[in-house]
């Protein structure tokens, strides 16, 4: 089969689900639906022209994420925002961040090394994001700061944990965004970040671990003076 006529065949149910779910995901991730917002099948079946299934199959495994509440008889909502569970949330994450990067540095040998240098050059020369910026420019410096945070937990040896920070950093990402458009807070979150990697490659653990807590507490207490001036 030549690729125009791939290109041109109807989608199987599990690719339209699958589109679905990433688009879906991907929305709430960057806060193009809101926090609490209600999440009609209808609408986004309207909106996406996928099927009302894989609209509904996508929800139920948002939902299984905890990205989305499904409500008996009323639908589904994008999971709420509060200061509880951002504390909740920030908490675990420090806990488990600090499992992993203890033993990454442990660990990691000279390629994991020459990782994260890499991904902090690239940070580097990425533009931060103005506040509230939903363009193109702001998507890109967000990848690069993932994989940055990325490589410094990639050589923990355990998948396990690798899946928990993952999807710790999804449910924190929905706070980033309402950090991006709240309050401006001066930080140098080039100089936090290059101070981490001085401490891991100087391979202590103690002071990289204290370092990335600082880091994640600051992005907390950002993200909850936004939460708050949005009156959560």
């Amino acid at each position: 089969m030549n690729q125009s006529a791939v290109d041109d065949a109807p989608m199987d149910a599990g690719s339209r689900t699958e589109r679905a779910y990433q688009r879906l995901r991907q929305e709430i991730l960057v806060g193009e639906l809101a926090p609490n917002e209600r999440l009609r099948v209808a609408d986004l079946e309207a909106r996406f022209e996928l099927g009302l299934t894989p609209i509904r199959e996508a929800l139920a495994r948002l939902a299984s994420e905890g990205l989305v509440s499904m409500e008996a008889r009323r639908g589904a909502r994008v999971l709420e925002a509060s200061p509880a569970e951002l504390a909740d949330l920030m908490k675990t994450r420090r806990e488990i961040e600090r499992l992993c990067l203890t033993e990454s540095i442990k660990r990691g040998d000279s390629k994991w090394e020459a990782e994260v240098l890499a991904s902090l050059h690239v940070l580097g020369r990425a533009p931060l994001p103005d506040f509230g910026d939903r363009s193109a420019m702001a998507s890109e410096w967000e990848a690069h700061h993932r994989r940055f945070h990325a490589a410094l937990v990639s050589a923990c040896g355990s998948e396990w944990l690798l899946r928990f920070w993952n999807q710790l950093v999804d449910h924190s990402q929905r706070y980033r965004k309402n950090r991006l458009e709240g309050p401006l807070v001066a930080r140098d979150v080039q100089a936090e970040h290059q101070a981490i990697l001085d401490a891991v490659l100087r391979r202590d653990a103690d002071a990289a671990v204290a370092l990335m807590d600082r880091h994640l507490r600051d992005t907390e207490e950002a993200a909850l003076a936004a939460l708050r001036q949005a009156g959560n």
